[in-house]
């Protein structure tokens, strides 16, 4: 497989607050220094928890949000140094879809017009041909064309979300970037959604970047996951060996706190103390350490690299965690030396 995009740390601040009563501004380091990349027809997961910086990264793919530096590679084009022009062409081959399928549609437009305006917006051909590519594009997300001339409000949420991924294929996209696409949904139409994404995905060889907080979704959808906390990329590699097994003491306290859809399973918690830093006071070194049972000194004072685990495999951590030391993460343990 071939690769479609690469990013190269990327790094997104914001200021917060002002300088009322004395108080200097505060900056928000949301995104810091991510890496990544994706294949052609490959789905890559980006998880952590709310806040984390997952939905920043990816709206700055987009350059919805300006990122502050590093490099925004699609196709070998430098979307960071493209032009308003280039990047309005870019824009069909690079779709979003976004978590609330109710915001993101414009309520005074009906499905057709908002079906419509991508293609009249890039010139995609005549009135007829138009008519027929919404026609058609409705049919494939499971819609039929007499809805047309609905609103957003007169759907199911289920509904909804299926109008905003037609309007993200509408342009027949290489890339779509979807940003907790069915956390907003029922259980069974998560499901349902997912199918949808999937079967897209095969028939399109579309690729994806997946945001999500849920780690069984991503194991069911994505090829590899990239685990963020706090605006860093602290794991990543093909999803199942790194679910089944973290090597990033958060990764397993992320893995150990998600939901088993088992009645009968025998669920084990990572112990965790303390509380995330603030995203404005960041520690020194790993920012996970105030809250690591393995922290050392080094933790404290140095950054981790993302380095090579195993093939595929990348883990920002001094001590991974490997199956020997599994349980004593889960019982709270140091094991590091």
């Amino acid at each position: 497989m071939s690769e479609l995009l690469r990013v190269d740390n990327l790094v997104k601040h914001f200021a917060s607050g002002g300088e009322r009563f004395g108080a200097p501004h505060q900056v928000v380091r949301a995104v810091n220094e991510v890496s990544f990349t994706v294949e052609r027809g490959c789905s890559m997961g980006l998880v952590g928890e709310s806040g984390c910086g997952k939905s920043t990264v990816a709206r700055t793919l987009l350059r919805l949000i300006e990122p502050d530096s590093g490099s925004i590679v699609f196709d070998g084009i430098d979307l960071r140094r493209a032009s308003a022009a280039q990047m309005r062409t870019l824009r069909q081959r690079i779709q979003i879809v976004f978590q609330d399928p109710y915001a993101s549609l414009n309520p005074r437009r009906t499905v057709r017009q908002t079906l419509e305006e991508p293609l009249r917006v890039h010139g995609q051909g005549n009135a007829r041909a138009i008519a027929k590519k919404v026609a058609d594009t409705l049919l494939d997300v499971g819609l039929p064309v007499d809805v047309l001339d609905r609103y957003p409000h007169e759907f199911s949420g289920g509904q909804r979300q299926r109008v905003g991924i037609a309007r993200a294929l509408v342009l027949d996209p290489e890339l779509i970037i979807a940003d907790e696409p069915v956390s907003a949904l029922d259980v069974s139409v998560q499901a349902q959604i997912l199918h949808l994404l999937a079967r897209l995905r095969k028939e399109r060889g579309l690729s994806f970047v997946f945001v999500s907080h849920d780690l069984g979704v991503v194991r069911q959808f994505c090829d590899t996951v990239s685990v963020m906390y706090l605006g860093r990329i602290v794991e990543s590699g093909p999803t199942r060996p790194l679910l089944d097994a973290p090597a990033h003491p958060y990764s397993r306290v992320l893995r150990d706190s998600s939901p088993v859809p088992d009645p009968g399973a025998r669920i084990r918690l990572s112990k965790i103390e303390g509380e995330i830093p603030s995203p404005t006071r960041l520690p020194s070194g790993c920012a996970f350490h105030p809250r690591c049972p393995r922290a050392v000194e080094a933790c404290m004072t140095e950054v981790p690299k993302l380095d090579e685990l195993a093939s595929g495999r990348r883990v920002a951590c001094y001590f991974p965690v490997t199956a020997g030391d599994a349980k004593a993460i889960s019982d709270g343990l140091p094991t590091a030396t």
